[in-house]
């Protein structure tokens, strides 16, 4: 069954002269009414509920919890199966305690049993099948309502008026999408509905580098929206180069990527604005942003249930302690995650923020969720792997994948197939890749039996072997050393 495409795809698919001129008879029109009714119903609710008190925060987690669990007993063969096993109903759940009477599942959960966790048919219009690298490079595919978009954007954008965002404010974004240059050669590409410009994270040469700059100069008040590696990378490069950063740039945001402190120390000393950071995933399962008054990440009690666990299972309720960060979501309900242990590991600081007045759990050091391993492009820039993560079917049929590089311009992408897996199979994948590689990169493919993981258990995306000093300038070397050392040393931390 061929599924309607959304508003937003067929906004993304639509030729440029269209959306300039759709663009030019919309501006005047608020963004949170193009944005849809639900947008505005969830800033609205998001904005009253982040004020809550304990009470009032509890009451509601309840009652959504004893929501997915109802679902999920009453639909799906999986948790009705897990749940009578350990002598669980739906009934029972009379408490925020009694829920962790119930098993935790992971990544290998939804790869064997997909298929008995759904609540609903997955050819239906409003459910989407999506794919997640996540941290430990095995691709996860399942399937999520189709509206989650309006609600992750309220949640986002909510959090971004903590550094003076509103909706309707211009970005400048670098982060992975690709971009047709415009006249001149700019690689830029600007939407008018939205009042986005973005960048090539795949062109970040010195001369493009210093061409966004003078452009984002002359867009006026705008936020810098990028990915922690491509907002460190522009940073050195003004120093280096010496030119002035925009002043019009209000704040940078940086998310998808783990961040480094001496990388936001470096964006900051040189856009002299606040860099701000959230966390969240496909999954959908906790959203955490920091606060207006430090870099401490607030853990929003309305986007899911979150839990900090011990090695043992046991919550982590002691400040300075860490933990694994175990989700469940309240966005979507085509597959309910519950109890989800995410591989993402974060520091408890406390369970309220006396600066910011929110009773929210604060954590810091959040580690294991995408790393800012580098690839170098034939002509010696560098860019982030994030921007390959493909959210589609590109990977359906692979189990894990690594990304090998010796030489700048080429790379082997090995894959370990999740079954048999054919030539043909091989060209879908490097053809759903080649756009966004535009030939600075030449992949081939090689099929392994396994990939080596790190002591931890983790597996790196980029097994990067080109030396620091083969035709790296002192900024991409700082990069890719210091994030190489600092994952290996710090992942599941």
């Amino acid at each position: 069954m061929k599924k309607a495409l959304s508003a937003k795809n067929l906004w993304e698919a639509a030729p440029r002269p269209v959306r300039a001129a759709a663009g030019a008879l919309l501006r005047a029109v608020p963004l949170p009414w193009l944005f849809g009714r639900r947008f505005r119903a969830v800033r609205r609710f998001v904005d009253d509920a982040q004020f809550w008190s304990v009470e009032q925060i509890r009451q509601y987690q309840l009652e959504r919890l004893r929501d997915v669990v109802a679902l999920a007993y009453r639909r799906t063969k999986h948790y009705r199966r897990a749940f009578s096993a350990v002598g669980f109903e739906p009934g029972d759940l009379r408490s925020l305690t009694d829920f962790s009477a119930l098993p935790t599942i992971d990544r290998f959960t939804l790869q064997g049993h997909l298929d008995d966790m759904l609540t609903v048919a997955p050819q239906q219009a409003h459910v989407d099948f999506v794919s997640t690298g996540g941290s430990s490079g095995r691709p996860l595919h399942f399937y999520i309502n189709a509206e989650r978009s309006a609600i992750e954007f309220a949640y986002l954008t909510d959090s971004w008026s903590r550094v003076g965002f509103r909706p309707g404010d211009t970005l400048a974004v670098l982060r992975g999408r690709v971009v047709s240059p415009a006249a001149g050669g700019l690689q830029h590409e600007y939407d008018p509905l939205l009042r986005h410009h973005y960048y090539s994270t795949f062109h970040m040469t010195d001369e493009q580098m210093a061409r966004y700059v003078e452009h984002i100069r002359s867009i006026g008040r705008c936020f810098l929206h990028a990915y922690p590696s491509s907002a460190f990378r522009l940073a050195r490069f003004l120093r280096r180069s010496g030119i002035p950063a925009p002043r019009n740039i209000r704040a940078v945001i940086a998310e998808s990527e783990i961040v480094f402190p001496e990388q936001r120390d470096e964006v900051e000393r040189v856009f002299a604005c606040r860099y701000f950071s959230c966390y969240g995933h496909t999954e959908k399962l906790i959203f955490a942003a920091e606060c207006e008054h430090s870099t401490c990440e607030h853990v929003s009690p309305t986007y899911g249930y979150c839990e900090l666990l011990d090695e043992d299972g046991r919550p982590v309720t002691q400040p300075g302690q860490s933990g694994e960060l175990v989700g469940t979501g309240f966005i979507n309900t085509a597959v309910p995650f519950i109890r989800y242990r995410t591989g993402d590991y974060a520091r408890l600081v406390s369970l309220r923020c006396d600066a910011c007045d929110r009773n929210h759990m604060v954590l810091t050091d959040i580690r294991g969720h995408r790393t800012q391993e580098l690839l170098v492009a034939a002509d010696g820039s560098r860019f982030s792997w994030t921007a390959l993560n493909m959210h589609d079917d590109t990977f359906v049929r692979v189990r894990q994948f690594q990304i090998y590089q010796d030489t700048p311009g080429r790379a082997v992408l090995r894959i370990v197939p999740a079954g048999p897996i054919d030539d043909a199979e091989k060209r879908k994948i490097l053809r759903q890749l080649a756009p966004k590689l535009e030939g600075r990169l030449e992949l081939t493919i090689e099929v392994c039996d396994d990939i080596a993981l790190t002591a931890r258990g983790k597996t790196t995306y980029v097994d990067q072997r080109i030396p620091p000093d083969d035709g790296c300038d002192a900024d991409a070397r700082g990069v890719l050393v210091g994030a190489g050392q600092t994952c290996a040393a710090g992942e599941g931390d």
